[in-house]
């Protein structure tokens, strides 16, 4: 009897190594093995215009800014002009509400158009600035590089041409 009882007493105890073994190897902590080298996310340097390029640019936006800013102030004399016309030769006294009437309606015209004007001025500063912080000429959404035809058609352009039909559609 005292055989068996000591047979017991190892077979315990080697179950309980067993148990404490396989403990052991669940919450035991093995560095991790990386044989990967670490993937270092390097952004690839973007090739824009070169200095005179630029210069070309800055010269034909300023030469549109100088044309708007002619525009404006033409548009404000004709705007700020307070002599409305001769209504005092008609006969009709129809005539004389369809004259105001049509003054009154190439003023909002011409205002419309004055804000359009003022809102390309400042188009058209944006991109000046963006030439000055080396920015200028790359897609706002894709990043590539905008035609160079696509600037010179359009100097304050932001989109390139693929970019642009997609938000169109």
């Amino acid at each position: 009897m005292a055989k068996k009882v000591a047979a017991k007493e190892v077979r315990v105890t080697k179950l309980k190594a067993a148990k404490k073994a396989a403990h052991r190897k669940k919450t035991e902590i093995h560095p991790v093995r990386r044989t990967e080298k670490a993937a270092v996310h390097v952004s690839p340097v973007k090739k824009g215009f070169n200095k005179t390029e630029l210069e070309h640019f800055r010269e034909i936006i300023l030469e549109k800014r100088k044309q708007i800013i002619e525009e404006l102030e033409l548009m404000n004399e004709t705007l700020n002009d307070s002599s409305g016309g001769d209504y005092f030769e008609e006969n009709s006294p129809y005539s004389l509400h369809m004259e105001q009437g049509t003054d009154t309606m190439e003023k909002e015209k011409n205002y419309l158009l004055a804000a359009r004007q003022r809102k390309f001025l400042e188009y058209l500063d944006d991109a000046i600035k963006r030439i000055d912080r080396g920015v200028y000429g790359f897609c706002q959404d894709c990043g590539k590089l905008i035609d160079k035809a696509r600037l010179e058609a359009v100097p304050h352009a932001q989109l390139c041409i693929n970019c642009k039909l997609k938000r169109g559609q």
